[in-house]
């Protein structure tokens, strides 16, 4: 049994709908309220229920039976690692489309993974497929010549938030990466092994290559950037988040400073964020771009990465990883999605399956972070 909690959400919909195509399963699909769930299947090993997370009987209840839970609930910040210590109780597997570094210190702390139980945190775009994209790139890379020294990262596109995401994004401003830390560092970049503060800019009309517009570029150096860097042993990283439409970005500029103290304070800022994105969407087509260029003296690789959808991007990811865990190919234990699956493996998946597009462009050498790509390479 597999149990999807959330699953009347943007992702977890995607999620239910990725496993019933594969014909994995049984499902169990649950959510606070079950008749919000679209099943778009006809088989008959698919139920739902109902569950809230926040109800220690009721999570306790889902996860009975199941050999792998997929959380896809949220906002990811409040709920920490309740599902994971209530999946891992149960006797199941677990997977978190975030999860993210606040559940993986809370677990370890805790000892909550017993022996023979695994939990994959970050199964998701970013974090997830962002580092699987970079170890792909640099698995390209060990037939250079020279070692490749930097990674230049995008991520963001044109569409909707939900209050789910809106809600998380608020609780990253103060909580969500290593330590107690927000979950990104603003304007920081990686330098020669070590993070360096204030050491990048904001632009605010900025041309990327294979972006369709101009955008505001927003550097934020994340722990899965850094950790990758220092795996990798990069000399300089650097992270940008992309915000084409300008409402958003207006909006996300101003949050640090926006009061978010008492409950109707973040209901309004979840409110005004969903209004800023369906604002900016109007008339115009949604996509996302995940683009990350790594380079050395005399190579350099663009990964290009497209879709219109990174909620059924990230519910690929996270099905692909329930699939991964159900063939052995992830050992037991606590992991991050990106540090544990096979890169080459999880691209081709995600490619099959429609989720996104996949290219790599290669050109010579280091050219500046925002250089054009000489010619295309084929998939990844």
């Amino acid at each position: 049994m597999i149990g999807i909690l959330g699953a009347s959400g943007a992702v977890g919909h995607h999620a239910a709908a990725a496993l019933a195509r594969a014909g994995d399963g049984p499902l169990r699909l649950g959510a606070r309220r079950p008749e919000a769930i679209r099943v778009e299947t006809d088989r008959a090993d698919v139920e739902t229920r109902a569950v809230d997370a926040l109800d220690a009987a009721s999570l306790a209840e889902f996860c009975a039976g199941c050999r792998v839970v997929v959380n896809c609930a949220g906002p990811s910040y409040a709920l920490k690692d309740t599902v994971a210590r209530a999946a891992l109780a149960a006797g199941a597997d677990y997977v978190d489309v975030l999860g993210d570094d606040p559940v993986h210190e809370a677990l370890t702390a805790t000892g909550a993974v017993p022996a023979g139980r695994t939990a994959v945190l970050s199964a998701g775009t970013v974090p997830g497929l962002s580092l699987l994209v970079h170890r792909r790139l640099t698995e390209l890379a060990e037939r250079d010549a020279t070692r490749a020294t930097r990674l230049v990262a995008y991520a963001g596109g044109l569409e909707r938030a939900t209050a789910t995401v809106a809600a998380d994004i608020l609780l990253s401003l103060d909580v969500g990466g290593a330590g107690g830390e927000p979950y990104g560092h603003p304007l920081a970049a990686w330098r020669n092994g070590r993070r360096v503060p204030r050491a990048l800019r904001v632009n605010e009309n900025a041309e990327v290559p294979h972006y369709p517009q101009r955008v505001a570029l927003q550097p934020l150096l994340t722990a899965e950037m850094e950790r990758g860097a220092r795996a990798t042993g990069l000399a300089e990283a650097e992270w940008y988040n992309v915000f084409p439409g300008s409402q958003v970005r207006a909006l996300f500029t101003a949050l640090p400073t926006l009061p978010v103290d008492t409950p109707e304070q973040r209901e309004e800022l979840v409110r005004r964020i969903i209004r800023a994105g369906e604002i900016d969407l109007a008339g115009a087509e949604p996509y996302y771009r995940l683009v990350l260029t790594l380079s050395g003296p005399d190579r350099r690789r663009t990964a290009v990465v497209r879709t219109d959808d990174s909620y059924r991007l990230t519910a690929a990811v996270a099905a692909h990883t329930v699939r991964a865990l159900g063939s052995g190919r992830v050992p037991p234990g606590l992991h991050f999605a990106g540090d544990v699956l096979e890169p080459a493996e999880a691209i081709d998946e995600l490619t099959r399956t429609g989720a996104a597009d996949f290219s790599v462009y290669e050109g010579e050498g280091h050219t500046g972070e925002q250089a054009g790509d000489d010619f295309e390479d084929g998939e990844l």
